[in-house]
């Protein structure tokens, strides 16, 4: 169901067409937000799990500190430290600290966090195919270019 930002928040005038658009980009990332919670709820994981996840893959086989993944993480606000613990809590990930220092810590993603990483991405590939037939792929870049001209 094609629903227009207007309809969907049921208010019909906006300030400005820049307006119009900020609102519809937050309504839609939080429209993503809660599509993705869904998603990842069956593997028992948030977004910013599958984050670390993808991040620790993409470093293997070095390893990763928490301060080089808060760096890189798309959602920077929550408590990486809580995340990471419950990621070793599930045995996804491998965290060796420093014993002079407890503050360098070394996170690795392990065989079964690669395991579960693969799976959710063939899922998601299936759950993305959906909603790459709503936009043709010149329309994806140029949506693309448009919110990063918007960060510039």
């Amino acid at each position: 169901q094609n629903m227009k930002i207007a309809e969907a928040i049921k208010q019909q005038k906006f300030e400005s067409n820049i307006n119009m658009a900020l609102v519809n980009i937050y309504y839609t990332s939080n429209w993503l937000r809660d599509h993705q919670k869904g998603f990842f709820s069956k593997f028992n994981l948030k977004p910013q799990h599958y984050n670390v996840l993808r991040i620790l893959k993409g470093r293997q086989p070095e390893a990763a500190s928490p301060g080089e993944i808060k760096d890189v993480m798309l959602d920077k606000s929550p408590d990486l430290t809580r995340l990471i613990d419950k990621l070793v809590e599930q045995g996804l990930v491998d965290r060796n600290m420093c014993p002079e220092n407890r503050r360098n810590v070394d996170v690795y993603i392990n065989k079964d966090g690669v395991t579960l990483l693969n799976l959710i991405n063939k899922e998601m590939e299936e759950m993305n195919a959906v909603w790459a037939s709503k936009l043709t792929d010149n329309e994806a870049l140029q949506l693309s270019d448009l919110l990063d001209k918007l960060r510039d």
